[in-house]
């Protein structure tokens, strides 16, 4: 199921609550150029500053607008009992799979990862998408654990935060991962800029950032690496480069937010608070990039 693009896009918030209409402008226009799955209430989507009303809301309007294509969600929180209500509110809801990663304000062990992991998939009736960011939760997951968690009959697919950027390197770890997973398992990459190489090295899906405000761009690469036309999804790749040194320089999330500003489909600050989009020189040289890329 988790396979091609699975665009991410943004919880637009607007006076500390969140932006229904803008919310769903942004889903209705993944529907339009009709992205592979939708990963709402990701980090992208702030999840971890939502309440758990805010983060079933905005799932509910998620499925109810993304006309058949596949939602997952992010049920991470740093309680068990916070994580299980949350992905019961999300199966209820209609989700096709949701997503998890390891959120814990002490940095967690392996041991308790694993435990974790088992736990929560013991009480799902949906997939389970495993969530490696080691940037934002402190835990660098090990093959081996990725490869012992994967096992667990709940879980369809692995999110690296990170391929090698060597290519002969990054295709031996991802062959090597594919022969010790179940077949059911896919395994995607994010970290934007690293899609092409992700899909060079063998991996099946894109858990894309940019795709959840500019999904044509990166239908265009998705699908020239799905076609095994590696070459032209580099380039195309090559071509956001500018972009790509501001998601490593400022944050993705700061970033799109503050292109969804610019192209008006936001409003200013839509951000949950302390965060903030993007602004002055920042946001100036952000549109620069966006008008040189043809993003606008």
């Amino acid at each position: 199921m988790l396979r091609g693009l699975s665009a991410f896009p943004l919880t637009p918030i607007t006076n500390n609550n969140v932006d229904e209409a803008a919310f769903v402008h942004l889903i209705t226009n993944l529907v339009a150029a009709g992205v592979d799955s939708i990963g709402a209430v990701g980090s992208t989507g702030s999840y971890a500053y939502l309440t758990r009303d805010e983060r079933r809301r905005v799932t509910e309007l998620a499925v109810q607008h993304a006309e058949g294509i596949p939602v997952l969600v992010s049920i991470g929180a740093i309680r068990l009992d916070d994580v299980l209500a949350i992905a019961e509110d999300a199966q209820r809801a209609g989700v096709k799979a949701v997503m998890m990663a390891p959120v814990s304000y002490q940095q967690l062990n392996a041991e308790e990862v694993y435990t974790l992991y088992d736990t929560v998939t013991r009480h799902l009736s949906v997939p389970l998408c495993l969530y490696d960011n080691p940037a934002t939760t402190g835990f660098a997951f090990t093959d081996d654990l990725l490869v012992e968690i994967a096992a667990l009959p709940a879980v369809c697919s692995i999110k690296l935060s990170a391929v090698s950027t060597d290519p002969t390197k990054g295709k031996e770890r991802i062959d090597d991962l594919r022969a010790r997973l179940p077949a059911s398992v896919t395994i995607g990459i994010s970290g934007d800029w690293q899609a092409a190489t992700g899909f060079a090295a063998g991996c099946d899906v894109w858990y894309s950032v940019i795709g959840g405000l500019f999904p044509e761009v990166s239908l265009a690469l998705t699908r020239a690496a799905q076609a095994g036309n590696h070459r032209l999804a580099g380039e195309l790749s090559d071509q956001l480069e500018p972009l790509w040194q501001l998601f490593r320089i400022h944050r993705s999330l700061r970033v799109m937010a503050a292109a969804a500003e610019i192209l008006g489909v936001v409003g200013p600050s839509c951000l949950p608070f302390p965060l903030r989009p993007l602004a002055g020189e920042d946001k100036e040289h952000l549109h620069a990039v966006l008008k040189s890329t043809g993003l606008v």
